[in-house]
C-alpha cells in the first residue's frame, strides 16, 4: 500500500503510516500473533481496514498507466471535436468537458461555461483548504486552427496513430495538453486530493483566432497569483531524439495586425496609368516592408535562451547564439541569428505580409488595393511605435495604416520565481534527470498576453518534448510523439501537488 501523493508531507502522514502499520500487524504481516488474537484476526482487520478508509479523504492514487484508457478515449473525442473557426462547436465541446469533471466529483457550481460571441470559455474551480490565499490558473484553448480533409494523408479529424506518432488536427496544439490537463483534474479529485492553494482551469474557445474569450477570462479572473500556461514552453529534442533543454516561456511578443490600404479612381482596363493603380503602389509598400529589418533587442530572458541553445547545439547558428548571449551588440552574430526563420523573432520585432485583397473586376482598374500587415512585437516596444516606423519605411502617403481588431495587448515580461522554476525543474527532471530548465520567450503570442497584460505573471510550461518543426503546427499532417501523452499526465500529476501544496 502507497502513500497517496496529496497526503505526502501531509499532517495526515503519521495517521496514514500508522494506520497502514496497524493493518500489516493485524491482517497478515509476518509479525507473529498470539493465539487469543488470532481468534480476533477478522474483526481487527475489518476495522483496521475501515479506520484505514476514513482516516484521510485520499484514496490510492492512479497510476498512469491506469489514466491512459480513459486519456485516450477523450482525446479521440477531441480530436473529432471539430472545434475550427465558423463551426461553432467550440460550445458542445465544453459540454463535453463540463460533463466528464462534474462525472469525476466537481460541482456544478464550480463548472461554468461563459458563452462569449459565437464561443465559449470553460471555467473549472479546484477548492483549495485556505481560502485566504490568491488562486493558481491553468490555461488551455479549445478551439483548433482549420484543417482540409483533402490536403492531408489521413482525416484530420480523427486521431490515428502510426510509427510512433499521434496525427490528427490539434494533437500538436493543443488538445494532448487540454485532455492531460483536464484528466489530471479528475484523477486529483478522484483520489480526494485536496490543495492547499486553489486551482482554476480556464479554458478560452478562441484563442486561434479573435480572443474574446480569452479576454473575458482575464477581465474575470485577474486577481491571481500566477497563471500556467499549458500552451507555451516546453522541451527541444536532437535529431536522435535526445532531450536538448526545456523551456519556461515568462516572455512573449506582442501580436498586431496593420492593414495597409491605397485606393485610387480606378476605370478601364484598356486605359492603363501605372502612377495610379493602386496595386502597384500598395505592392511597393510591401516591398519596402520586406526589406527592412527591425532594430535588435535582447532582454535577460532571450539571453538565457540563446546561452543554452548554443551551448547545446554546434555549427554557426550555434556560435552566434553563444557570442550574442555573451555580446549582444555583435552585429555579426545577430545577422546569423536573424537570417534563421526560426529564430529572427529572438532578437527583433518582425512585420510580414500574409493577405492580400485587391481589385473590383478582370477587366477593370482596382479602385481599392488592401495588404495585412502581421507583426510580432517585441516586449518594451510600442506598437504606435511600429506603426510610426512602418510608415517611414514605406515613405508613400498615399498608403493608409490603421491597426486592425482587437486592440493589440502589450504584453510584458514575467519575473522568474524561483519557486515556480525550481518546482518545474524537479518535475522535468523527473522524466529526464539533469536537463536544462532555462527560461524563454515565444515570438507568437498566446492566451498569456491578456492575463500578463492585466498583471498576472505568467509561465508556459508545455509537457512536451519534440525536435525542431517535426509537429506540423498548424499546418499539414500535425503530429505529436505518441510517448507525450503518458509523460504529459505524468508531469501534470507531479507538477500540481508541488504548486499547490
Amino acid at each position: 500500500m502507497t502513500l497517496p501523493p496529496a497526503a505526502a508531507g501531509s499532517s495526515h502522514r503519521r495517521d496514514w503510516e500508522a494506520l497502514r502499520s496497524a493493518q500489516h500487524l493485524y491482517c497478515g504481516g509476518p509479525q507473529k500473533l498470539p493465539e487469543l488474537s488470532r481468534m480476533f484476526m477478522p474483526r481487527v482487520c475489518l476495522t483496521a481496514a475501515v479506520a484505514l478508509a476514513f482516516a484521510t479523504p485520499q484514496v490510492l492514487a492512479e497510476t498512469t498507466a491506469q489514466a491512459m484508457p480513459e486519456t485516450m478515449a477523450m482525446l479521440r473525442h477531441a480530436v473529432a471535436a471539430q472545434t475550427v473557426e465558423g463551426k461553432n462547436q467550440v460550445p458542445a465541446f465544453a459540454r463535453w468537458l463540463a460533463g466528464k469533471l462534474e462525472s469525476a466529483g466537481f460541482a456544478k457550481s464550480d463548472v461554468e461555461i461563459i458563452p462569449v460571441e459565437h464561443t465559449a470559455a470553460l471555467v473549472v474551480h479546484y477548492r483549495g483548504s485556505d481560502k485566504s490565499l490568491k488562486p493558481i490558473l491553468l490555461s488551455a484553448h479549445m478551439d483548433v486552427v482549420s484543417a482540409n480533409p483533402k490536403d492531408w494523408q489521413r482525416d484530420p479529424f480523427k486521431l490515428v496513430e502510426e510509427h510512433g506518432y499521434l496525427y490528427g488536427r490539434g494533437v500538436a496544439d493543443m488538445k494532448t495538453n487540454l485532455i492531460t490537463l483536464v484528466e489530471t483534474f479528475v484523477r486529483l479529485k478522484r483520489e480526494g486530493f485536496v490543495p492547499k492553494r486553489q486551482m482554476i482551469l480556464v479554458l478560452s474557445g478562441d484563442e486561434e483566432t479573435d480572443m474574446a474569450s480569452t479576454r473575458e477570462l482575464a477581465k474575470r479572473y485577474h486577481d491571481a497569483e500566477f497563471l500556467l500556461n499549458a500552451d507555451a514552453g516546453g522541451g527541444t529534442l536532437d535529431e536522435q531524439g535526445k532531450p536538448v533543454l526545456y523551456e519556461i516561456q515568462a516572455a512573449e511578443k506582442s501580436y498586431a495586425d496593420f492593414l495597409l490600404t491605397v485606393t485610387s479612381p480606378g476605370g478601364h482596363s484598356s486605359e492603363p496609368d501605372p502612377s495610379h493603380n493602386a496595386i502597384y503602389k500598395l505592392a511597393k509598400a510591401l516591398d519596402a516592408v520586406g526589406a527592412y529589418a527591425f532594430p535588435v533587442r535582447h532582454n535577460d530572458i532571450t539571453l538565457a535562451s540563446l546561452k543554452a541553445l548554443g551551448r547545446h547545439n554546434s555549427g554557426p547558428l550555434a556560435e552566434a547564439m553563444r557570442q550574442f548571449a555573451a555580446h549582444p551588440g555583435d552585429a555579426k552574430a545577430a545577422a546569423i541569428i536573424s537570417a534563421d526563420p526560426a529564430y529572427v523573432g529572438q532578437v527583433r520585432t518582425t512585420c510580414v505580409a500574409t493577405m492580400l485583397d485587391a481589385g473590383h473586376a478582370l477587366n477593370a482598374l482596382p479602385q481599392r488595393a488592401d495588404a495585412n500587415v502581421n507583426c510580432r512585437i517585441f516586449p518594451g516596444v510600442s506598437v504606435a511605435s511600429v506603426k510610426a516606423k512602418l510608415a517611414q519605411v514605406i515613405d508613400n502617403p498615399a498608403v493608409e495604416i490603421s491597426v486592425r481588431p482587437p486592440p493589440p495587448v502589450e504584453s510584458p515580461a514575467s519575473p522568474l520565481r524561483p519557486h515556480v522554476m525550481a518546482a518545474v525543474a524537479a518535475t522535468i527532471h523527473q522524466r529526464f534527470p539533469g536537463v536544462e530548465v532555462v527560461p524563454g520567450m515565444s515570438s507568437g503570442a498566446s492566451d498569456s498576453m491578456y492575463f500578463r497584460n492585466a498583471g498576472v505573471p505568467c509561465y508556459g510550461v508545455s509537457p512536451n518534448f519534440a525536435k525542431p518543426n517535426d509537429t506540423f503546427a498548424h499546418g499539414l499532417n500535425e503530429r505529436l510523439p505518441a510517448a507525450e501523452v503518458p509523460a504529459a499526465l505524468d508531469f501534470w500529476h507531479s507538477l500540481l501537488p508541488r504548486l499547490t501544496e
